[in-house]
């Protein structure tokens, strides 16, 4: 009889806010938001103590990008509008994002894992998928639980992120990567779910069908359109009905994975194929009246993306850039430089010739600089 197949989605809890607790321990239990700009940056006080800004009041277009599961309770999520969660919570705290510090933790945290487990396919700053089926023990029944040994390694895992970082994560175990997307939602935080296809009908069916990854905003309206609010009711629909409904690819895609079928292995490792970084503004710029305070914010996001290539041994020959303005209209201008380089003033220099490109007379809310056509750097292998 073969191996069991198990694999494991990881997923950190509130991940950026939980960074920042670590931080900032005063605000534990408290509802708290990550999205804010460096005005909210907390006061420190002359008795040590320190001064939070919160939402009340707050005026501006961020978004939240993260937020507390109590900051959750009042009904505030990612996503959502900062002025629109200042009405629903105006006591949560606000505190400005920090990527270097989530990109330190999540370095930090995969790194735990592969000290236990080295397949994984990552999935982003707080997400990973993980190969345990082969792993020693895993395939072992423990006392009266048959899976008793994959749900071990799982629990080591979550212990081993906790040690590195104080973190806590949310893990689902299934056969497949589909389910354990899933799973891993579904008793957070600091979960351990583990489900096998006898577990179906019980614990995946009655969720909505919107919780199956790859079941987007339309496709969900013309499910709920059709009648179809939940996996379980796709899957009492036959194969025919879906594909008649949704074409041969897709309506079979739907009809296998609400049948929780997915045969889609590990990507343990894909080359890039840009880098880039952008940045939001407090409040809309003007390339003329705000020359200088742009310019900087343009020359900082081309270092910023040198040091990102640099970091992880790439190099590339289109340079280009990415504006937003007050109207929310979105334009993008690249070039090709003759030479690779991650250098940050040749790179800063290409993008700002794309810029000269692009008419300025509207106020920008957003400026990015991307690099692409990557190859690994010389002696990078």
């Amino acid at each position: 009889m073969p191996p069991r197949r198990w694999i494991a989605h990881l997923d950190m809890d509130a991940f950026y806010a939980s960074v920042e607790l670590l931080r900032y321990p005063e605000l534990q239990g408290q509802p708290v938001v990550i999205g804010g700009g460096r005005r909210h940056q907390p006061e420190l006080l002359a008795d040590g103590s320190r001064r939070f800004a919160t939402l009340a009041g707050y005026a501006g277009r961020g978004v939240i990008t993260t937020a507390t599961y109590p900051a959750r309770d009042l009904g505030v999520h990612s996503g959502m509008g900062l002025m629109k969660a200042a009405l629903r919570a105006p006591q949560a705290v606000l505190l400005p994002t920090d990527f270097e510090q989530y990109r330190a933790y999540s370095r930090r945290f995969k790194a735990a894992v592969a000290e236990l487990a080295p397949v994984i396919e990552d999935r982003g700053i707080d997400e990973i998928y993980i190969e345990l089926g082969d792993l020693p023990g895993a395939q072992d029944s423990v006392a009266h639980d048959p899976h008793g040994g994959v749900r071990a390694i799982a629990l080591d895992l979550k212990n081993n992120v906790r040690r590195a970082t104080g973190l806590s994560c949310s893990i689902g175990v299934t056969p497949n990567k589909l389910l354990s997307k899933i799973a891993s939602d579904l008793d957070k935080p600091d979960g351990l779910t583990l489900l096998t296809h006898a577990d179906i009908p019980q614990r995946i069916w009655p969720l909505p069908a919107r919780r199956i990854n790859g079941i987007g905003p339309k496709a969900g309206a013309r499910l709920e359109a059709l009648g179809i609010g939940s996996i379980g009711q796709i899957a009492e629909r036959d194969r025919a009905w879906l594909v008649q409904h949704f074409g041969a690819h897709y309506g079979s895609w739907l009809h296998d994975a609400s049948h929780g079928v997915d045969d889609r292995q590990l990507v343990t490792h894909s080359e890039p194929v840009s880098m880039s970084r952008e940045t939001t503004f407090d409040r809309d710029l003007h390339a003329r009246r705000d020359k200088a305070e742009l310019g900087a914010i343009f020359t900082k996001l081309a270092e910023q993306v040198a040091h990102d290539l640099q970091r992880k041994g790439y190099q590339g020959r289109t340079i280009g850039i990415k504006l937003r303005f007050e109207d929310f209209k979105t334009v993008t201008r690249d070039m090709t430089v003759d030479q690779p380089t991650a250098e940050a003033a040749t790179i800063r220099l290409a993008a700002g010739l794309c810029l000269k490109r692009v008419d300025l007379e509207r106020r920008i809310r957003l400026l990015g600089v991307r690099v692409g056509t990557l190859q690994r750097a010389p002696g990078m292998g």
